[in-house]
């Protein structure tokens, strides 16, 4: 457990599950957090990566049987931080980002908030 504060922190939700996304957005914002989205899909990703305006990322490996790998590798190549949620597990994870920070669902609200302080810009 971490006691960074997050309050200076922007962070894009991409997330298809309504519930899901809600539940995150309520945990960031009783951090002081500002979020964007959520994002549902890559192409609504793919819009808010280009409007920026965010410090990391917090993404879905599955969107409606999307997978999220051009995300992964816009954001990666943007050198925009992200953390991936994902109750498929490490092999769930695009090849080329399984190094990347994972939190696996069903998740607690204090792993969210430890994993943005642990990965967040500096």
């Amino acid at each position: 457990m971490t006691n960074a504060p997050l309050t200076d922190l922007t962070v894009l939700i991409v997330e298809d599950e309504p519930l899901i996304a809600m539940s995150l957005e309520d945990v960031l914002v009783d951090q002081g957090v500002t979020c964007l989205g959520p994002a549902g899909s890559v192409a609504a990703a793919f819009v808010m990566i280009d409007a920026g305006g965010f410090d990391i990322a917090l993404l879905d490996v599955n969107l409606r049987g999307e997978r999220v790998d051009a995300v992964a590798d816009r954001l990666a190549a943007a050198g925009i931080p992200f953390v991936f949620t994902t109750g498929h597990g490490a092999e769930g994870l695009p090849d080329t980002h399984r190094d990347r920070p994972v939190i696996a669902k069903p998740f607690r609200d204090q792993d969210i908030i430890d994993a943005l302080a642990r990965h967040r810009p500096r």
